[in-house]
């Protein structure tokens, strides 16, 4: 380290915020180190010029108290609202660095069973005490449309790492698990390196996206591996008119070289889709047990553009579906909605329809495809425009290991028939190996 650099174990002191407040009264460069072993922390907010190192044998693991996570100003499924404080927050900073060996910790199983509990008893409104003051603080949270994370609930989980307005955030060699909710949100960021990166969540913990770019920009992803309960490598740019209103795009990602083992959807695009989503490569992947593989997702409401999106040099084994182009995505649909977000009939244009084109796909290989070759579905007011796939190689699985086709794609039932091939409505100007569909 320079001259002009302080460096400081959070050992020495009585909680890692106490080590951070200490650093932010030191001029240049500014070091944090996590030493072997578990240190359990409450919330976390990092400063500018910092470096987080975590050693090998380290473990940061944060408590599980939902009343530590005072509510926060952040964006939760693509709306703006008050949330709970995420565990690892930073906020309006740059030169961001954490690296490592070690282990970032979520603690994830309370927050799980907690979910699931809502699930089981069909919660729709808010009960808890934490959940009845996010509800003062969201006078219009009735009003929301609905999410997968059940919004109305007013349960909003925190992300485990969260950025918000930050320039040149740098995360290397550490390994993230047991998030409470999504994993690593990036939120207006840009200048952002991710590199030989481990996210790991139980296949079952809903809601466990492994990395979220979120209306951010340059954003290169590298040698990671995810293995998580919901999308791993996920772009997203706000939703409905609140996204429209924030208007801010997701553009200039770049992600290779990655491992995606079990996850909803290996590369994942939308369903938060409103500030457009652009300027995308996705190259030399593998993709083992994925539901889906590449998952470009959106449905009517959610407004935005999906465009200039490449993706080539892909490996897959048994994923259910190898390629998803989807308009009709329905988890979180609520029931009055369903009439107009799921209707095959065409509905008038507005600014809330979403819009998918200018996509190449190429180079490759499906082995074991479990459910459909591709399921490429428009809107009949929206066509999916403008798709090339070209040496695309699949096979599908023994029979005995074949799911029900409607595992495809979550779209209460839609489109799903006895075919497992390619399956296309509503698109136009589509090439697959060649051929015009």
């Amino acid at each position: 380290m320079n001259k002009d650099t302080t460096t400081v174990s959070a050992g020495d002191f009585s909680s890692v915020q106490e080590a951070i407040d200490h650093l932010a009264k030191c001029d240049g460069a500014r070091v944090l180190t996590i030493p072997k072993g578990t240190t359990e922390t409450g919330p976390l907010e990092l400063i500018s010029d910092l470096t987080i190192i975590l050693e090998k044998g380290a473990v940061l693991k944060f408590k599980d108290d939902p009343h530590l996570y005072k509510p926060i100003w952040t964006r939760w499924e693509g709306i703006e609202c008050h949330a709970m404080h995420p565990l690892l927050y930073a906020a309006d900073c740059h030169n961001i660095t954490i690296d490592g060996e070690g282990i970032v910790d979520g603690n994830g199983a309370w927050w799980w069973r907690t979910f699931a509990q809502i699930e089981r008893t069909d919660r729709t409104q808010p009960q808890e005490d934490y959940e009845l003051e996010l509800a003062r603080l969201n006078p219009d949270y009735k009003e929301r449309a609905g999410g997968g994370a059940r919004p109305s609930t007013q349960f909003l989980r925190p992300p485990l790492i969260q950025f918000w307005k930050c320039t040149a955030v740098k995360l290397k060699g550490i390994t993230v698990q047991n998030s409470p909710f999504w994993t690593i949100h990036f939120v207006y960021c840009t200048q952002v390196t991710i590199d030989g990166v481990t996210v790991r969540n139980p296949a079952n913990a809903i809601n466990t996206d492994a990395l979220d770019i979120d209306s951010s920009t340059n954003v290169a992803v590298s040698n990671s591996l995810f293995d998580v309960g919901d999308d791993a490598i996920t772009l997203k740019s706000g939703s409905g008119p609140d996204g429209l209103r924030v208007n801010k795009p997701t553009a200039h990602v770049n992600v290779k070289d990655c491992t995606i083992l079990a996850s909803h959807g290996g590369i994942a695009i939308g369903s938060e889709t409103a500030g457009g989503i652009n300027d995308v490569n996705v190259e030399k992947c593998t993709f083992s047990g994925t539901q889906r593989g590449i998952r470009l997702k959106s449905r009517r409401g959610r407004g935005g553009t999906i465009e200039g999106i490449t993706l080539r040099h892909l490996e897959m084994d048994h994923c259910w579906c190898p390629i998803v182009l989807g308009m009709y995505f329905a988890p979180g649909v609520l029931p009055q909605e369903e009439d107009y977000v799921l209707s095959k009939s065409a509905q008038p244009v507005e600014a809330t329809t979403p819009h998918i084109r200018n996509i190449r796909i190429e180079d490759v290989r499906a082995d074991n495809v479990r459910s459909t070759a591709a399921f490429i579905v428009g809107l009949p007011e929206s066509p999916i425009e403008n798709v090339s796939i070209d040496q695309f190689e699949w096979h599908l699985a023994p029979e005995e290991e074949l799911m029900e086709t409607w595992h495809t794609e979550p779209t209460k039932g839609l489109f799903h028939d006895a075919d497992r091939g390619l399956k296309t409505i509503n698109v136009r100007n589509l090439y697959i190996n060649g051929e015009q569909r």
